[in-house]
């Protein structure tokens, strides 16, 4: 359930910052098409922080409703306050989703034990597998490996998604955990290298534009088609880059509006992309073949 190319799926938003469920709509169908293995709604790619619980609840029903199990349904519930979080993944677990997505608490900077706690309350709470998730850039917490191994063994956690992108860090965190648990990449450039490490796939930025190759590339690297793998990764390279040349998700729900998936629409503080930036990612999306 917790493997291949699963997408951080973008909330595609209307010029007044109200959801565009005709174009979520068109996102799902999208990716079923294209062959990939799961989604996560409203995680940082999805602007979660912008998010209200409603907008949540109803884009995780309308989708579990339109892919009646065709792919993994996986929801953003972290918070930086662990009461929320709790209180979040109590009613999140009522709805049909597959699991959960946690990540580490911003802005407030706990410490390993706090981090530990934090995430142990959630699972005891939850009623659904939950995946950590560690992305150091974003909420300035990195969680180590020493206490994603105390994590594994709390019932109910599940997985991680990691976002540092080193391969020794992949390692580590294969080795140091049960069997069964799922490491993850959080970082498209470095997926690849992190599959060859031990993760079981990507939690991916770029398969929103590329969900095929994304699939493909991952679906080759892990049955040990290396040479395959590293074919498909190599058209995305540039593709990787300039998705991440302003904040996450500006470039991306900028070229999904250019290849007619989405409208522009992005909610502030985030801002549309900057002009400069566009030729850019025009070339790595046709250096990928993604436009003629």
């Amino acid at each position: 359930m917790f493997a291949g190319s699963l997408v951080a799926i973008v909330t595609p938003m209307r010029a007044d910052g109200a959801i565009d469920f005709e174009a979520w709509t068109r996102l799902l169908e999208f990716h079923v098409a294209k062959g990939t293995d799961g989604i996560v709604v409203g995680g940082t790619t999805g602007e979660s922080a912008t998010l209200r619980d409603a907008e949540l609840r109803e884009l995780l029903l309308s989708a579990c409703q339109l892919l009646q199990g065709q792919m993994t349904v996986i929801a953003g519930a972290g918070t930086s306050s662990t009461a929320a979080t709790v209180e979040r993944v109590a009613w999140l677990s009522e709805l049909p989703i597959d699991a959960l997505l946690l990540v580490t608490p911003a802005y407030n900077r706990p410490p390993q034990e706090g981090l530990y706690q934090h995430f142990a309350a959630a699972a005891a709470a939850a009623r659904k597998p939950l995946l950590l998730y560690n992305v150091p850039a974003r909420t300035a917490i990195d969680m180590q490996p020493a206490t994603v191994a105390r994590l594994a063994q709390v019932p109910g956690i599940v997985g991680l998604k990691e976002a540092v992108a080193e391969t020794d860090r992949v390692r580590e965190l294969v080795a140091s955990c049960p069997a069964g648990f799922a490491v993850l990449s959080g970082d498209d450039a470095t997926a690849l290298a992190a599959v060859a490490a031990g993760a079981r796939g990507v939690i991916s930025v770029t398969a929103n534009v590329a969900p095929r190759a994304m699939s493909q590339m991952l679906a080759a690297a892990l049955r040990g088609d290396a040479g395959r793998a590293a074919e498909l990764d190599a058209s995305l390279r540039a593709l990787h880059r300039e998705l991440f040349v302003e904040t996450n998700p500006i470039p991306v729900k900028w070229l999904l509006a250019h290849m007619g998936l989405i409208g522009a629409g992005i909610r502030l503080p985030l801002t549309p992309l900057a002009a400069e930036h566009s030729a850019g990612l025009l070339a790595a999306a046709r250096a990928a073949g993604l436009l003629a």
